[in-house]
């Protein structure tokens, strides 16, 4: 499996003042606490905290910049200053445009003229083929507005430091944003912001410092600095149930591909870790096509690619693993149906079983039985101490609409009496459902209970 991913600071001012005394130990303490990167942003010293952002990016591989013209300073802009930005967009250094956008809470720039060169900075971002840093205080409206005027950049962007509430989250990551959560997040009085993080997937989610300002919990009122990132890493860890490590691997990727950094392509796994599971990718081929499955949009979980390019054979599945006895569980469950390739998931069991791992987990369809045409759970006895089986509508007709495929109504009944069997044959028997907008989930849990199995409800666009 690959390491572990470092962390990046996706929005810090370190061209400010504040750190002019000791810029040098501020970048030492960020990489002694593990940033990988830091984009630092040109916007908010008019035209030259561009040059200094630049400046400072040539100074070391670590560090990348964004050129704009803040909201703050729209009443400022000079003749020549957009060709001259639109010019150093295309420096190697320079990962985005911003951060832009509209400021209504301090308004020292009268708002028509930061509508105005937001609609232009869009322009320039969409020419130059660069994502946007998006500075929004109390405008959700106007930004929304010239966004949709103006169209999505091909690369998206960031919504820096994030205050909406959840349904305007929503509607920013649908249109391909992404949204970047700062220190505030440790304040204790950020509920709105805390029930973003809780409901929005980690993979649609960057940390940032905004350094100098806005200092995590427990700096509250010093000076920000990009060592204080874990800080928001963790808390983000706490609310959404998380590992720290699983928060820092995904909120990484997300970084390194918004901006297109070092690490941004996009790589197969395998075998993947969550928590301390192991998850085994055996296949992309799948019995149904459920309604609710994002690899119709994005193979990414929690960090991990998981589109294959061909199906790996059991020794190329070991070297994958590393030293699987060190986890909770491995779990076959990847973007396909695992028992597909039935006689490799028994070669696989068989020899994990041997090396000492803990407990072994299927996650499946429920449709082996009608696949084969034959009882396969005994086979899988010794060998599958857990089975997951997707149960996903309370009955025939509800299933074939939410998870269609080629077997029709016969499908539901198949799973229900794979259920039966599995608990003839496997320890532990669970039944999931993905809760989908409308799905009754109460009318699931009783056939739950009818089969004798308890029933565990998944989170809608929460995979991993």
């Amino acid at each position: 499996m690959a390491t572990n991913p470092t962390l990046i600071d996706t929005h810090a001012h370190l061209t400010f003042s504040q750190f002019d005394p000791d810029r040098g130990s501020v970048l030492e303490r960020a990489w002694e606490a593990g940033l990988e990167a830091i984009v630092t942003v040109g916007a908010g010293e008019k035209f030259a905290g561009n040059e200094a952002a630049i400046g400072l990016a040539e100074s070391n591989d670590r560090i990348f910049a964004t050129i704009g013209i803040h909201p703050h300073d729209a009443d400022a802009v000079e003749e020549g200053w957009m060709a001259r930005l639109e010019e150093m967009a295309a420096h190697p250094r320079v990962v985005a445009v911003g951060e832009i956008g509209l400021d209504y809470h301090y308004n020292l720039s009268e708002p028509s003229r930061q509508r105005e060169l937001f609609s232009k900075m869009i322009e320039m971002a969409k020419r130059v083929d660069k994502p946007i840093v998006i500075h929004d205080r109390d405008a959700h409206d106007d930004v929304w507005r010239i966004i949709e005027e103006c169209g999505v950049p091909a690369r998206g962007g960031v919504f820096h430091c994030f205050s909406g509430d959840l349904a305007f989250a929503e509607r920013v990551i649908s249109r391909g944003f992404i949204i970047s959560v700062p220190g505030v997040v440790t304040f204790q009085n950020a509920k709105m912001l805390h029930e973003v993080v809780a409901a929005i997937p980690l993979e649609k989610m960057v940390l940032e410092t905004d350094c100098p300002f806005l200092a995590p919990e427990p700096h509250r009122g010093k000076r920000n600095e990009p060592a204080f990132v874990p800080l928001v890493a963790a808390k983000i860890a706490q609310i959404k149930g998380l590992a720290l490590e699983d928060v820092t691997r995904v909120t990484t990727l997300a970084a390194r591909r918004v901006f297109s950094l070092p690490g941004s392509e996009l790589l197969p796994s395998i075998a993947y870790r969550i928590r301390n599971s192991l998850y085994l990718n055996i296949t992309n081929r799948c019995n149904m096509a459920c309604r609710f499955c994002p690899k119709f949009t994005d193979y990414e979980v929690k960090g991990y690619y998981l589109r294959l390019p061909h199906e790996p054979s059991v020794e190329q599945v070991f070297q994958a693993m590393g030293q699987p006895e060190q986890f909770d569980e491995v779990v076959f469950c990847g973007y396909g149906e695992p028992t597909l390739r039935l006689e490799v998931l028994k070669v696989i069991a068989a020899r994990m079983k041997a090396r000492g791992v803990k407990r072994v987990r299927l996650n499946t369809d429920g449709l082996a039985n009608l696949v084969y045409g034959r009882n396969v759970l005994p086979e899988l006895a010794g060998l599958i101490d857990a089975v997951s089986v997707s149960l996903n509508a309370p009955d025939a007709p509800g299933h074939s609409n939410m998870c269609p495929s080629k077997y029709g109504e016969a499908a539901y009944a198949a799973v229900c009496e794979f259920i039966r069997e599995a608990k003839k044959n496997i320890p532990e028997v669970v039944a999931t459902v993905v809760a989908f907008p409308g799905l009754d989930i109460e009318a699931c849990r009783k056939r739950a209970d009818e089969l004798g199995v308890p029933l565990r409800v998944r989170e809608y666009m929460n995979v991993g």
